[in-house]
């Protein structure tokens, strides 16, 4: 967990309590220019101002939404753009569906020759890489607020032709709207039903994906979506390769597939498009440069996914609003809550430790430029009999989910460290070799 407090920056702070209260503004120390942005803006949206907080445990529900300076919309267009190409067959490495087999590779696992037949890549298609992308968006969908997000999909592949492994068509379509930008979440989901059933295949084409997106998000000619100014316009491109298509060999990178795809991310940008890229697994990490670049070009980021079954937690990690993380502060009790749930728009929900009576709560916003603001309110508790299964559940949720991502952030490290002794041992292995003597250089010369 990143944190950096802000010193000697003027921060200005906007609460609102209650559903009609006005956002009550106020400044640090040191004032800033009346037309100045704040660094972070919270709104609080409950407690409502003046209402007691009652529950059985001394715990005290909160929630509300944040966002970074300069990201005033609190709509988003959310766009996932999803690689169905063949190679998305292979193993994710997790248990994906859930069966309690993990599928593997037999190309890269050491079985009894003739075990599994010479093309299988993936034992149990049930956890391949496509399923996990598809499990990740659902996933996501369910952080996700309806009556502020809108969602749409596309998928790109790109078909083959299986004698030369060229495009079958100079102007085939490479990318297809599987559903356009909608509020209507139980359609995305039937969507992506339909990606995972109908399965990988052909190459891979990023520029037509990209472009697909522009033209949904931007409501150019052709677009099924409705345009909505007002929203921020964001693309979650999923990929475990490079691009191969729309030059030469699906089965091959050339140049000028990474070209269009930096060309599409381009036009992205002029069109006010961030893209994030995943890249999953060590086909899409030996280069990936396409990924890195359309991500830098657009002022989107790039997540490299070494286990491509990750991406199921990494993506519910994302963050549309640039906040990273929002704690509670219990400032009359001096404790401090990381039980909180922060969804990719922005949005918050956790709990606070209380005590009866008065309680002086700060909540405090990280942005992903290391910037901060809070915001202080009063919250009044008072103990009751009712019942504390619902926020007993959600605590549980929370907590759940937190293990979850320390367990990642441990395996992120366990693999640095081992990275390093790898290197270290060849720097070693370099340091014990004999040199080479003058005359056998000399005579490797003369050869």
């Amino acid at each position: 967990m990143r944190w950096r407090s802000v010193c000697g920056v003027a921060v200005a702070f906007a609460v609102a309590v209650g559903a009609g209260a006005a956002p009550v503004v106020a400044a640090a120390a040191d004032a800033q220019p009346a037309d100045a942005e704040p660094a972070v803006r919270i709104v609080i949206e409950t407690p409502r101002a003046g209402e007691p907080v009652a529950n059985k445990v001394h715990q005290a529900p909160i929630r509300g939404n944040a966002l970074a300076e300069g990201d005033r919309p609190a709509e988003f267009d959310i766009v996932l753009i999803i690689d169905v190409s063949g190679s998305t067959q292979v193993a994710s490495g997790v248990d994906v569906d859930g069966d309690g087999v993990i599928g593997i590779d037999p190309q890269l696992e050491l079985v009894t020759p003739g075990t599994y037949p010479p093309e299988m890549r993936n034992t149990d298609p049930g956890d391949s890489i496509l399923a996990a992308e598809i499990s990740a968006a659902k996933a996501l969908l369910t952080t996700l607020d309806p009556k502020r997000i809108r969602v749409g999909v596309i998928s790109f592949a790109g078909e083959m032709n299986p004698a030369t492994g060229y495009r079958v068509r100079f102007d085939q379509q490479d990318a297809w709207v599987e559903v356009p930008l909608t509020h209507d979440f139980a359609t995305v989901y039937s969507a992506l039903e339909g990606i995972v059933a109908r399965g990988p295949n052909g190459g891979t084409n990023f520029a037509a994906g990209i472009r697909l997106a522009v033209t949904e998000l931007a409501a150019l000619s052709g677009a099924r979506s409705t345009p909505r100014a007002n929203a921020k316009k964001v693309v979650l491109f999923l990929t475990d390769g490079l691009p191969t298509f729309p030059i030469g060999s699906g089965s091959t990178a050339e140049p000028g597939d990474t070209e269009a795809a930096l060309n599409a991310a381009r036009l992205a940008h002029k069109a006010g498009i961030n893209i994030n890229t995943y890249a999953l697994g060590p086909a899409a990490l030996t280069n990936p440069i396409a990924a890195t670049e359309i991500a830098r070009i657009t002022l989107g980021t790039f997540m490299p996914v070494q286990n491509p079954g990750d991406i199921i937690s990494f993506l519910q990690g994302v963050t549309f609003a640039n906040v990273e993380d929002v704690i509670f502060t219990n400032l009359t009790t001096r404790e401090v809550s990381y039980d909180v749930n922060l969804s990719p728009d922005g949005s918050f929900s956790g709990f606070v430790p209380v005590t009866e009576g008065k309680n002086r709560i700060r909540v405090t916003a990280l942005a992903s430029d290391g910037m901060s603001g809070s915001v202080e309110f009063d919250l009044d508790f008072e103990t009751a009999g009712l019942t504390s299964k619902e926020l007993a559940m959600e605590l549980d949720r929370i907590r759940e989910r937190n293990k979850h991502l320390i367990l990642l952030i441990e395996r992120d490290r366990i693999q640095k460290f081992r990275e390093q002794q790898r290197k270290v041992l060849e720097f070693d292995l370099l340091e014990d070799e004999p040199a080479e003597t003058d005359g056998a250089g000399a005579s490797g010369a003369n050869e």
